[in-house]
């Protein structure tokens, strides 16, 4: 990061009020409206709600509000900093579940790593909202969190590194392999990274078409070949019968590479021996596994995404949670189902086929699209 962003970030978030976050209320500026807001007459929905909970919808802000909720354990490329070091990420989502769907948010770090006391208390504060998003949360203890979660409680759980990010991709890889003339049922495709976000990816490119035959991923200790004997739990479904152990063997005829690593990881060599007009989707945040001007020096007709705001094809989380929660919030949807999340991906995709100049640098729309919300919102609601 240049001194000068860094100097103009933290700026931003220290100038005018701390953070990025504030709350508003309705007035209380008389006698009377103490009366209403408060004692006395704060007693009638209390009772109202005693006798049916669902008025709680009615009557509070459950009905639009949302919990961002993380651990710091895994928070953007930066590792585990601690639950208090993610707070500006937790109140940035915040601030953008505000800006692109009106949805308020309380950002809650928990100071807590064992999954199942984290659960318990995540359980027990769910009354309040009428969804929860879970963020930056280490894996694999993330898939355990998120399936208890949304086995015990009546709302919406959502853990936005893993299907968000699935979404977006799922999005852009079809309208890249629709630019190259390629199909998701033969794409050969790698993806660098097996964390949440990378299986969440491989789970809904599956859904779409994608064959585990003509995929190979790989961990920080190489492909995940039958050769291991260290693979269990998810990564197991990926294990593939192959000679390719490294990254470069992997690469060599792939038609599309999908990085959810660490920054670096991939050469011009390895770009060279990819197949013709290679698609690159490198999302290590904020360095990509390999930046996208490098990749045009060897592969002029490549398609290149990335997690940064300043190249083109931007794959961020941004473009689909809050528009999904707006869909979940609206028709008290009591999860965020696969067919939603589907329905999300393909509204993504075909806004993005829609806008004028659709190309190689356009394989996924704006995130300040001002199309999205009525594009998405609708299509979600339809799947509920």
């Amino acid at each position: 990061m240049t001194q000068t962003l860094k100097t103009r970030a933290l700026a931003y978030h220290a100038e005018g009020f701390a953070g990025k976050i504030a709350i508003t209320s309705k007035p209380v500026a008389t006698a009377d409206d103490l009366a209403l807001a408060y004692s006395p007459g704060v007693a009638e929905p209390c009772l109202e709600i005693a006798q049916r909970p669902e008025d709680a919808y009615l009557y509070t802000n459950k009905a639009n509000l949302v919990a961002v909720i993380s651990n710091g354990t895994a928070v953007l490329g930066l590792g585990n900093i601690g639950a208090l070091a993610s707070k500006p990420v937790m109140e940035g989502k915040a601030a953008l579940f505000k800006r692109f769907a009106g949805i308020d948010s309380y950002d809650i770090e928990i100071d807590e790593t064992d999954p199942d006391k984290l659960i318990n208390i995540i359980a027990a504060l769910h009354p309040t909202f009428g969804a929860i998003n879970l963020e930056d949360i280490k894996s694999p203890e993330c898939f355990y969190i998120e399936r208890e979660l949304k086995k015990r409680l009546p709302i919406p759980v959502f853990h936005d590194d893993q299907h968000g990010t699935a979404i977006v991709v799922v999005a852009g890889m079809m309208n890249a392999l629709k630019l190259t003339g390629r199909s998701m049922d033969t794409v050969k495709l790698v993806v660098n990274g097996a964390g949440a976000a990378a299986i969440a990816c491989l789970d809904m490119l599956k859904a779409f078409g994608l064959r585990a035959e003509n995929t190979l991923v790989v961990d920080s200790r190489g492909v995940l070949h039958a050769q291991r004997t260290d693979l269990s739990g998810e990564k197991s479904a990926w294990v593939r019968e192959t000679a390719a152990h490294s990254l470069a063997d992997a690469l060599v005829g792939a038609e599309a590479f999908l990085g959810l690593s660490a920054p670096k990881q991939v050469t011009q060599a390895m770009v060279q021996t990819m197949a013709r007009q290679p698609i690159v989707f490198a999302l290590a945040n904020p360095e990509p596994e390999i930046r996208p001007e490098l990749v045009y020096e060897v592969a002029p007709d490549a398609i290149v995404a990335t997690g940064r705001s300043d190249y083109p094809n931007q794959i961020n989380n941004a473009l689909c949670f809050p528009y999904l929660f707006r869909a979940a919030l609206d028709t008290r949807a009591p999860a965020i189902s696969e067919a939603m999340k589907q329905a999300c991906a393909k509204a993504i995709a075909t806004l993005a086929a829609e806008t004028a100049g659709f190309g190689p640098q356009t394989v996924v729309p704006n995130l300040l699209d001002e199309r999205l919300f009525a594009a998405l919102v609708p299509a979600i609601k339809a799947a509920v």
